[in-house]
């Protein structure tokens, strides 16, 4: 006789999100995600908006939990890489029980390749409330022209 399995719909989400991860970005490796039912693989990558003003572009990453002395702003051959960790507190209260953990941790690496009218010796950052935000000016030069489709 056959064992009957009883559907997970949590589960089922899950596999899904882990077959679909590497498609958005995200690669299973790095920090455990425990409580999940079984334990998950996933590395950690913090959320960034890039934006562009007139005169300069902003990057702005959620590096919640992140000090400032953890991580690294670089610019490099025409690249802006942010890197660092977020580090799980070592001390585990005592009677305190974890039902499910979701919050990762670990080493991070975000890179992104700058435009060719990014100055990369004006970029600047600063670190509020565990956001992240730099700020590239852009070089002076002439804006882009539009040029008219014709016909043939």
């Amino acid at each position: 006789m056959s064992s009957l399995l009883k559907w997970d719909p949590v589960r089922e989400f899950e596999e899904f999100g882990r077959r679909m991860a590497p498609w958005f970005g995200r690669r299973e490796k790095g920090a455990i995600r425990e409580g999940a039912g079984e334990n998950s693989i996933f590395e950690w990558s913090p959320s960034v908006d890039v934006a562009e003003e007139d005169k300069a572009y902003l990057v702005t990453a959620e590096l919640p939990e992140v000090k400032k002395e953890d991580m690294k702003v670089t610019v490099e051959n025409g690249v802006l890489a942010i890197s660092g960790e977020r580090k799980k507190e070592k001390e585990e209260k005592k009677g305190v029980r974890y039902h499910r953990i979701e919050r990762c941790y670990g080493s991070f690496l975000r890179s992104f390749t700058l435009p060719e009218d990014a100055d990369p010796a004006s970029v600047k950052a600063t670190m509020k409330d565990g956001v992240l935000k730099i700020r590239i000016e852009k070089r002076p030069g002439t804006p882009p022209k539009a040029i008219p489709i014709g016909t043939e």
